[in-house]
């Protein structure tokens, strides 16, 4: 095999991955979803900011990191025992990763620590999750 041929091989396979990462985000925003930057603070590990788009799925909310080859969430947060501890305006060194006018919250649940950053719109709607409960479900700071 020679050079232009394995060049030419190696640009085929860059085209597919970009194509499948973008119909999967796409896809995923057509099903309801919201533009979402995390990172997550497991273990202290802080890593940089991954840009996603998160569904929300009865007391769970969903995150799908938008370049990944995997089919499921990468991470899952449930509503239950999920808490807000602080809420920022972005660093500017951490407004590329993020989208367009976002919030950051610090965030503390069964998992750990996790930092979700999304814009004015995404914000109201995982506030309006957060702090709802299905019917026959007590909350407990209204009794």
């Amino acid at each position: 095999m020679g050079i232009a041929e394995l060049v030419g091989v190696v640009l085929f396979v860059a085209v597919v991955v970009l194509a499948y990462f973008a119909w999967r985000r796409v896809r995923l925003l057509r099903a309801g979803g919201v533009h979402v930057a995390l990172r997550s603070r497991l273990e202290g590990s802080g890593r940089g900011w991954h840009l996603g788009v998160g569904h929300y799925r009865g007391d769970e909310f969903t995150w799908f990191r938008v370049l990944s080859l995997s089919s499921g969430p990468d991470m899952v947060i449930s509503r239950e025992g999920f808490e807000i501890d602080d809420r920022r305006e972005p660093t500017p060194p951490e407004a590329y990763a993020m989208p367009t006018g976002a919030v950051v919250l610090r965030c503390r649940g069964n998992r750990g620590e996790v930092e979700i950053a999304m814009g004015p719109d995404a914000l109201t709607g995982f506030l309006s999750w957060l702090e709802s409960a299905p019917p026959g479900r007590s909350i407990p700071w209204a009794s």
